[in-house]
């Protein structure tokens, strides 16, 4: 099987924006070559107390969930979900200041986008295990 390009960008939890402390929550992957847009999502709570005891976890969670509603274009995504893959990555990558934020756009090479976004949640997102 032959490597593709593929794009990733993770999604970042910012509870308060103004104090700038953010926790991975999340990946987002598009491989254009493999027709592939895919989102893997885990909200740690513990660590987003830690930066925030306000915080909402539901609210956050369902801000991720909706995310990857939009990957899947699942109905409930609305017009966003129904866009063409590369669209809905750049929709979901494009800067904002919300709670749920995109981190930047890396490239890779794959053989396997969806192995790959499984790999980058255990990299990037999933705590380390000892």
């Amino acid at each position: 099987m032959s490597r593709e390009t593929f794009e990733y960008a993770v999604l970042r939890v910012v509870p308060r924006v103004e104090r700038g402390e953010a926790l991975n929550a999340g990946v987002l992957v598009y491989c254009r070559q493999r027709d592939y847009l895919g989102s893997r999502v885990h909200l740690d709570v513990a660590r987003l107390r830690a930066l925030d005891p306000t915080a909402d976890p539901d609210a956050i969670a369902r801000a991720l969930q909706a995310a990857a509603d939009v990957c899947a274009a699942d109905p409930a995504a609305g017009a966003a979900g129904r866009e063409a893959l590369g669209s809905r990555f750049r929709w979901l990558t494009a800067p904002r200041s919300t709670v749920v934020q995109p981190g930047p756009v890396h490239t890779g090479l794959t053989e396997d986008p969806d192995a790959e976004a499984d790999r980058l949640l255990r990299l990037l997102v999933l705590p380390v295990e000892d």
